[in-house]
């Protein structure tokens, strides 16, 4: 008996600093994303000023760039981007096997409600699992983000700190106007809707695992949810309308009386 103590005691220990150390991570990993979603909806406020013409969105991008407010927050968010795709990908599964069996249980998922079962109500096993597929749609968008994310962020990135792509340093509504127009508006399209999507399921689920459920049901979170996805998409969808020139900025007008 004497021999097993130290071993169940080192299990113990060792248990204890796995716990911990997934702790720091999540905390990381969530930490990373929350700073992240709050950035993106006043990355879109901030873009949506095109709908007050490019003189607006000039006049912000400068203001931005003079300060040296813009310079120092892409590289920030940058090594943000990296840490947070670092620790939530450690969720995902790393084999080929994981994944199909992923794949399986999200086709599962989806359809499951759909039994035909004479005595099934809404509490009824076969009801769809809502937040496992919101997980699963979570991880999908995430992989497509990280691709096209850090595509826009180093393209970001060499507008803002070089003058690679323009007559000078800066990011312009001229070329940003010209680009989306020239065949970005559909990467950015995808972009944007996957952001959104992970942004605010991503919310939902971090507040729900730090016990935000405890005064709040997870119905009235979700709604909440979805209203920021729906606002901010509709945003971000104008926004992106107006720089591929499909449609003149709506907001023009408050600057027209505006001295020069």
């Amino acid at each position: 008996m004497a021999s097993r103590a130290p071993t169940s005691t080192n299990k113990r220990v060792a248990a204890t600093s796995t716990a911990r150390r997934q702790l720091v991570y999540e905390v990381i990993s969530g930490g990373s994303g929350l700073l992240l979603a709050l950035f993106m909806w006043g990355h879109v406020v901030l873009v949506g000023s095109i709908l007050t013409g490019e003189r607006g969105f000039d006049w912000l991008a400068t203001m931005l760039e003079d300060y040296y407010i813009a310079q120092p927050t892409v590289l920030v968010i940058f090594s943000l981007f990296l840490i947070h795709a670092a620790f939530a990908a450690r969720k995902i599964p790393a084999q080929l096997r994981e994944r199909k069996r992923i794949l399986q249980l999200a086709k599962g998922l989806n359809r499951s409600g759909r039994e035909k079962v004479a005595t099934r109500t809404e509490y009824s096993p076969f009801r769809p699992h809502v937040e496992s597929l919101l997980w699963i749609w979570q991880v999908r968008t995430g992989m497509v983000i990280l691709v096209l994310g850090s595509f826009h962020l180093i393209l970001l990135a060499t507008d803002i700190l070089t003058p690679l792509f323009g007559t000078g340093a800066g990011i312009d509504a001229a070329t940003s106007v010209e680009r989306v127009s020239a065949g970005l508006w559909l990467p950015y399209a995808v972009l944007l809707l996957c952001v959104e999507f992970h942004a605010s399921i991503g919310l939902y689920r971090l507040a729900i695992k730090w016990g935000a459920d405890l005064w709040m049901s997870r119905k009235t979170m979700h709604r909440v949810e979805q209203i920021i996805f729906w606002v901010v998409l509709g945003l971000g969808g104008v926004t992106l309308i107006v720089l591929a020139g499909w449609m003149d900025p709506p907001l023009a007008f408050l600057l027209d009386g505006a001295s020069t």
